[in-house]
């Protein structure tokens, strides 16, 4: 008999970072906040989440986070200003944010790592599965990766990991993982994880990218985890223990993404997501691609 594991609801995204590698811009607005075209970044991870069904997002802040809770709140004053002027498109952006799904906020007092963080989730996930959405990494909906690995965790149970292939030599920039192949091709077993290995140690050229869908007992491993490398509870290691043992919360399969996915992680590759986003837009993409192209011939 099939077993049936819950539905997801709710998401976690931790968002208590300094934005240390975009000073001064992030030292009084949350790096989250800074614009990828006309939206914030953490606006693309919200709606991520809402298109896979969950409804349910607590993001776990710190200090000087209060403009977060502030985008996805109403702001009647210039709502009713808009509607003065009979600015419905605008409005109707403006409204958007605060549509997409019930917000929660809790507050990280110490920054101790992304393990810490989603440890202060406990209380609000309870005993249910759910996913974790990094803010670094803005995935195109075309690509409907967590409403995949949701569809995995509900097949599998246990836990979920998004993975993608990159080159060899970058794999000390991200966690990764010790893989088994699986009946279905995007859908691999994983069986061990380390996290940012020297190229030569590093068991696969698959890296984890920051999307999950985590077993509550993550949080008992989490607790028990001691600071690993800079210092922090780092996930991974958590992780590691689930994937070395089914019996604490089930297997940890991963999903090997192939879509488009936009790093806002550092300068450059935000920058690159940018340009990127506002050459697919359709209301900017046809004269900021012809903008670009004169740009990039007088330059070369």
């Amino acid at each position: 008999m099939t077993q049936v594991h819950p539905r997801i609801s709710k998401a976690v995204i931790p968002a208590a970072g300094l934005g240390t590698r975009f000073l001064p811009a992030t030292k009084a607005t949350p790096k989250e906040m800074l614009p990828v075209v006309d939206k914030p970044a953490i606006q693309y991870v919200v709606e991520e989440a809402a298109a896979a069904g969950l409804s349910d997002v607590l993001m776990v802040t710190g200090r000087n986070k209060r403009p977060l809770e502030d985008h996805f709140d109403r702001n009647y004053e210039l709502e009713s200003a808009l509607t003065k002027k009979g600015d419905a498109g605008r409005l109707a952006k403006v409204q958007e944010s605060s549509d997409l799904a019930t917000m929660h906020y809790v507050r990280q007092g110490d920054p101790r790592g992304l393990g810490h963080a989603v440890l202060c989730a406990a209380p609000h996930v309870g005993e249910e599965p759910f996913a974790v959405l990094l803010g670094d990494d803005l995935i195109d909906p075309r690509d409907p990766l967590l409403a995949r690995m949701v569809d995995v965790q509900e097949q599998h149970g246990g836990s979920v990991i998004a993975l993608m292939e990159v080159d060899p030599a970058q794999i000390h920039l991200y966690g990764c993982a010790a893989v088994e192949g699986t009946t279905d091709g995007d859908v691999v077993k994983v069986t061990g994880l380390v996290e940012k290995p020297e190229p030569a140690e590093a068991p696969s050229n698959l890296a984890i990218i920051g999307r999950y869908v985590l077993d509550p007992a993550v949080f008992g491993i989490l607790r028990e985890t001691e600071p690993g490398r800079g210092g922090e509870i780092q996930l991974t290691d958590a992780l590691q223990k689930l994937a070395a043992d089914e019996k604490v919360g089930g297997p940890v399969h991963g999903v090997v993404f192939k879509g488009r996915r936009y790093d806002t992680g550092d300068r450059g590759d935000y920058l690159r997501a940018i340009v990127r986003l506002a050459c697919e837009r359709e209301d900017l993409g046809p004269d900021f691609k012809t903008w670009l192209r004169s740009y990039v011939t007088e330059e070369m």
